[in-house]
């Protein structure tokens, strides 16, 4: 053993001695060789191709949503994943059959090539491997010379030193022109015979197959006989080398050839220009399911019909997966014309929001123990601080249950609620849901914030609402948990992962008992009440949903939220041109429930009980329960509760006939019967009692009994501190001021005097016209029981 180390070492020796003898004395030509050597490893580019590639957008399965031509004008896609078995066995056949052995070039080939060449006198005969093709497609076709041939080569080599044999194919198949401005095989299998390239037929694989040979000459649509014997003849070798049987070789022959190019799929046009944005050049996977897609674009081109009659002609819609947040079906307008905008992305668009925040104040209030869903809301004639709103039907309900205002999208409550509820609060809270176009302060928008005096987009309104109905479902997986990243953004692409933070106990934004009661407000939208016109829908489908509509009929919205999905549509037009009759209701809602009729049927959300306990209220106003209320049990969020207690509900004390009121100025009131009785101030009163048949007046006083505390008329209009400008008829003349109140005993004579000037008297209608002269001026009116009110105005 040692003899043979011994020997080894020797020989090692020697071996070193020679070299470094043959180093001394040829220094020169190892330096060069060594030069040689680095040349050549670093004469390959690290990037062979540096052109432009056109944005690619999939569906969740691979099918081909969309895309934008690249840069340069050249429907050029990414490099593909794979090269499909026909396309690879048909180009091999016609190209290079010896790819797979030869090592970048093939000599046998160059040697004809040249033969050939030399004896015709000019080039009739390229021998170039596809390798070789790869690096000429590189250095963009240079012109043809020997030099620049010994240049292909030795990149050819030195490109199969360093990649695979498939990888080197993947990049002939995706920069070989096929004719026109079609470059690689997946544009050219779109554009020419509108499939994606592993579906083609092998008569189909073996046309691609043969166009880049000759891509200026001979291309679908030009020169049709030459490229069909091209083609024949390919399928002809596939059949003597036994890659294709006789009946399929037959039946190849049938097929025709493509006459012209294929539009390419346009499925989902201003998703592909959304994520070019961020993802220009890139092939992007999405969520998007295709069949949903095709389906809702559909139902945009049959709601467009009827709704350009009206001359409305936009519509978006989106829908999100509630768990996953990915976006399931993105359609950006309708298939309008470009006079009519209709490559405006209006999901992106910031518009009025019409209604669509009430139920985020609704929620907040409930969040803050400052709201109930029975809470009686006043709904009567309202101005605060010079601004009066107006409930989109024009009419008063003098009360109403908070849920219901809701369900109704009453406005007045709404502005009511706001005030009470602080509008600096409420705008900051906005800022939490990252709502673009919402960007002005509270004082700018004023009170009218909450009813679409802000702006913001389908987007991020359809994220708002899945961030809020995923809490709930949080809350219930978790065992009464939350995220706190739960408000996060829409995810359009399939590569990316939701991230919803870590788990807390601590409230995101809302608590889920909170979220889940605006719900339940907004899921009782789809059953009949009252006499509304209302429409609607099946109400086997439990779905929470809000319309708004902006100020001039200019935005249409509905949003729906079931357990499972996040509808939103968007009905207008992008010019902002506002048109009759153009509604949530009618024209947004009907689009809203035609695609949730294609979605999976979503079960309703479970309730979250551990942020709920129950408190008895009063069972006809909606605050907390009095002794002399009629009580109710109702489930509330469970926080502190800043709910004021009925105030509605008083004694009375009548007399034994309960008829007639009494008073210790008129009776023994040990004699007397004591009642709890609902009753609403006298403006509430006279609206809310004809919407109310079972609501009955205070009983009059017996007579010589003298009532100190109850008011008895009030002012419906004008209010307090008005500012009003009178208009002027046609004659010139300027026309009267009507001014109306409220008695609660109707038939009471009233007196009306302005500026201390009687001018007249009302029975049963107290309404009364008056044209009073510019400047401030004092209104009163007294009834016959010696009850006063008065309101100072200023006509202007």
């Amino acid at each position: 053993m040692n003899l043979g180390t011994d020997k080894d070492s020797k020989k090692g020796i020697t071996t070193f001695l020679r070299l470094k003898g043959l180093i001394q004395k040829h220094p020169r030509k190892l330096l060069i060789l060594t030069s040689l050597l680095i040349a050549y490893y670093y004469c390959l580019p690290k990037q062979l191709f540096h052109t432009p590639h056109a944005t690619v957008v999939e569906s969740k399965s691979g099918k081909l949503l969309g895309a934008l031509i690249a840069e340069d004008g050249q429907w050029r896609f990414p490099v593909v994943d794979s090269v499909p078995f026909k396309f690879e066995t048909c180009i091999l056949n016609f190209e290079d059959a010896h790819f797979y052995w030869h090592p970048g070039f093939n000599p046998v080939s160059i040697g004809k090539a040249l033969i050939a060449n030399i004896l015709a006198g000019k080039t009739v005969r390229g021998g170039s491997t596809l390798t070789q093709q790869v690096i000429r497609l590189s250095r963009n076709h240079k012109k043809r010379s020997y030099w620049e041939k010994i240049k292909e080569l030795v990149l050819a080599t030195r490109l199969e030193l360093g990649y695979s044999k498939h990888y080197i194919l993947k990049l002939y198949a995706s920069h070989a022109p096929f004719g026109g401005n079609v470059v690689g095989l997946e544009a050219a299998s779109w554009r020419y015979f509108g499939m994606q390239p592993d579906q083609l037929s092998w008569a189909e694989a073996a046309t691609l197959a043969v166009l880049p040979n000759a891509p200026s000459l001979i291309y679908p649509g030009k020169n049709q006989t030459e490229l069909l014997g091209k083609r024949n003849r390919l399928l002809h070798k596939l059949l003597n080398n036994n890659y294709i049987d006789s009946t399929t070789y037959q039946l190849s022959l049938l097929e025709e050839l493509p006459k012209k190019p294929f539009p390419l799929p346009d499925t989902a046009p201003h998703l592909v220009q959304y994520l070019a944005k961020k993802y220009k050049g890139k092939r992007i996977s999405t969520p998007v399911d295709e069949n949903l897609q095709a389906s809702i674009n559909s139902i945009v081109h049959k709601h467009y019909k009827n709704l350009k009659q009206n001359q409305v002609y936009n519509a978006a819609v989106l829908v999100m997966d509630v768990k996953t947040r990915k976006v399931l079906s993105y359609v950006g307008n309708t298939p309008t014309d470009n006079e009519h905008e209709k490559d405006v992305d209006m999901v992106q668009a910031n518009r009025s929001t019409g209604s669509l925040l009430k139920p985020l104040l609704y929620t907040a209030m409930m969040n803050e123990g400052e709201l109930l869903p029975t809470m009686l809301i006043p709904d009567v004639p309202t101005q605060i601080a010079g601004y009066t709103p107006e409930n989109f039907n024009e009419s008063y309900s003098g009360a109403v249950e908070a849920d219901k205002a809701l369900a109704k999208s009453l406005n007045i409550p709404a502005v009511r609620l706001l005030r009470s509820y602080g509008l600096e609060k409420f705008r900051d809270q906005l800022d939490l849901f990252n709502l673009r176009g919402l960007d002005k302060s509270a004082d700018h928008y004023g009170l009218t914030l909450i009813l679409g005096g802000a702006e913001s987009n389908l987007w991020d309104l359809c994220k708002t609402y899945a961030s809020l109905a995923s809490t709930v479902n949080h809350f219930n997986a978790t065992s009464s948990e939350y995220y706190n990243k739960e408000f996060i953004e829409p995810i359009p692409t399939a590569e990316t992962k939701v991230d919803f933070g870590a788990k807390s106990t601590e409230v995101t934004i809302f608590d889920a008992a909170s979220i889940y009661l605006t719900f339940e407000a907004m899921k009782k939208v789809n059953r009949p009440e009252g006499s509304e016109s209302w429409e609607f829908f099946d109400s086997s489908k439990q779905i929470a949903w809000k319309t708004g509509t902006s100020f001039g009929n200019k935005d249409a919205w509905a949003i729906g939220i079931t357990k499972d999905y996040v509808v939103g549509v968007w009905v207008g037009n992008a010019d902002g041109e506002g048109r009759p009759n153009v509604t949530g209701l009618s024209s947004a809602a009907p689009v809203l429930f035609d695609v949730f009729d294609v979605l999976p049927r979503s079960s309703w959300f479970q309730k979250p009980l551990d942020e709920f306990t129950e408190m008895d209220v009063c069972s006809e106003s909606g605050y907390l329960a009095t002794d002399i209320c009629p009580k109710t049990v109702l489930s509330i969020p469970r926080k502190q509760n800043f709910v004021k207690s009925c105030a509605y509900h008083q004694l009375v004390h009548l007399d034994a006939e309960k008829q007639l009121r009494v008073n210790s100025s008129c009776a023994d009131l040990s004699q007397t019967v004591s009642e709890s009785w609902f009753i609403l101030p006298p403006l509430m009163e006279y609206y809310y009692k004809k919407g109310h048949p079972s609501y009955k007046t205070l009983p009059p006083f017996l007579e010589n009994c003298r009532d100190s505390n109850s008011e008895a008329m009030e002012f419906i209009y004008p209010r307090n501190g008005s500012r009003i400008t009178l208009a002027r008829n046609f004659e010139g003349k300027k026309n009267e001021l009507v001014v109306k109140l409220a008695h609660v005993k109707p038939a009471t004579p009233v007196y009306w005097y302005l500026d201390e000037k009687f001018i007249g008297q009302t029975s049963d209608f107290h309404e009364i016209g008056l044209i009073p002269s510019l400047g401030e001026h004092r209104i009163m009116a007294v009834d016959a029981l010696g009850n006063e009110v008065v309101v100072i105005v200023t006509i202007e």
